[in-house]
């Protein structure tokens, strides 16, 4: 019998082999001063490109006076008890309200987290005879979700409808067999590409397969479509997205989610879902400050008129010089290069202490190998000038990837860790 910690002490993982390298620089690193467009790094100031702050509501006065007469108010500990036995108060009530209004829904529910409320409603939803069909780059939280499900599913290709319909097929079939249903499972938008998902082409389907439609549109939400309503009501087909989830870390810049739907099927969901069932209620502080910040989301437009003059000057810069964004549909810019890790993290390094410049990288296993990906989010309170400065610094970095400067910087790297 094996210790059951031997192969943690001997395979690291894919990224955890790199961490005596890389901890406290290129992942866990610590920004400093208060949450802006420009911060502090190991004490240098950077223009921060990786902060989901995309309406800049994280430090707004108004959202920071709420959120502070709310603390004092209730403190960190109101309501105590999960909603269901003593944390229900007329103020959550309101909230799912007026979070069902904005997003065109006959009710909602409020979850104390995003990830773990996604991972919670996929297994509340679905049963051992009913089957998932879900796009193959959806969310860990979805995945986690899924994993969580007894009954078959399937994957189809990412944002491809022919893929999508094939598994349809392979569905439908087996469901007549279970006499379960079909859960299909996409995102609003994806947050690694920037790529909305197919929602009007996957709605059409409805026409021809009987399956019910679940939408986690945390990059979405705040951000597109006329209201700032999300992707559904950007593309037009709000009313079909059967299950809408969005949380509040992004365009609400706090802590929370919510799900909506028809009021039966929020009724169903708010008495099975174990995340919400047994823990404890959202606490007071987050619920009036979410409040205040959908207000903000409906009654300041210029927020988000904001978020995309910043957007489109950072997307089409970009293009401009001919650096790759991939098919982004959204606020999210992704920036792909080739390179190996060890080239990345040379690059990167550049990238902060020379030019002053902080986005997120990432690397293989969550893209191919041999690319490296620059992930910026956007947001209303970065300016034109943050922009420029940005242009001309990965123009710069492309130059030392092209010659060759990365790649011997990154050699000497491999040679102290005794790598080939």
């Amino acid at each position: 019998m094996k210790d059951l910690f031997a192969k943690i002490y001997k395979d690291k993982g894919p990224l955890g082999k790199w961490a005596s390298q890389a901890e406290g620089y290129f992942v866990f690193p610590k920004l400093e001063g208060e949450i802006s467009n420009r911060m502090k790094f190991q004490g240098k100031d950077v223009i921060t490109w990786s902060i989901n702050d995309y309406l800049g509501l994280a430090n707004h006065p108004e959202v920071r006076k709420v959120d502070a007469e709310a603390a004092a108010a209730y403190g960190s500990a109101y309501p105590m008890g999960a909603r269901m036995m003593s944390g229900h108060t007329d103020l959550h009530e309101q909230l799912q309200n007026e979070l069902a209004e904005f997003v065109g829904k006959e009710a909602t529910y409020l979850l104390n987290f995003g990830y773990q409320g996604m991972v919670s409603t996929v297994d509340a939803l679905v049963s051992k005879d009913d089957i998932i069909v879900y796009d193959v780059d959806s969310h860990a939280c979805i995945i986690d979700g899924v994993r969580l499900h007894m009954g078959k599913r399937f994957t189809f290709k990412h944002n491809d409808i022919e893929s999508l319909e094939k598994n349809l097929e392979r569905a439908t079939k087996m469901a007549e067999q279970t006499g379960g249903g079909i859960l299909v499972i996409s995102e609003g938008v994806f947050g690694m590409r920037g790529e909305q998902g197919r929602l009007k082409e996957i709605v059409a389907l409805k026409k021809k397969y009987n399956f019910r439609l679940f939408v986690d549109d945390a990059h979405g939400f705040g951000t597109l479509g006329a209201t700032g309503a999300g992707a559904g009501q950007e593309q037009g087909v709000q009313d079909e997205i059967d299950v809408y989830f969005a949380t509040f870390a992004k365009s609400m810049a706090s802590t929370g989610a919510f799900i909506a739907a028809d009021k039966e099927i929020i009724d169903y969901l708010k008495y099975n879902l174990r995340s919400q069932m047994f823990a404890k209620s959202l606490q007071m502080q987050l619920v009036v400050g979410a409040l205040k910040r959908l207000d903000m989301l409906r009654t300041m437009p210029e927020l988000k008129e904001n978020l995309w003059k910043i957007v489109n000057a950072l997307q089409s810069g970009l293009k401009e010089r001919g650096f790759d964004i991939g098919t982004t549909q959204s606020c999210v810019t992704p920036v792909y290069l080739k390179g190996s890790i060890p080239e990345a993290m040379a690059l990167v390094k550049d990238l902060r202490e020379n030019h002053g410049i902080f986005c997120s990288i990432v690397v293989y296993p969550v893209i191919p190998k041999g690319l490296i990906l620059l992930r910026m989010i956007p947001t209303a309170s970065h300016t034109l000038k943050d922009v420029e400065e940005t242009l001309e610094a990965f123009s710069a970095i492309r130059s030392r990837l092209e010659d060759g400067t990365y790649k011997r910087v990154s050699a000497k790297l491999m040679e102290m860790m005794g790598e080939s």
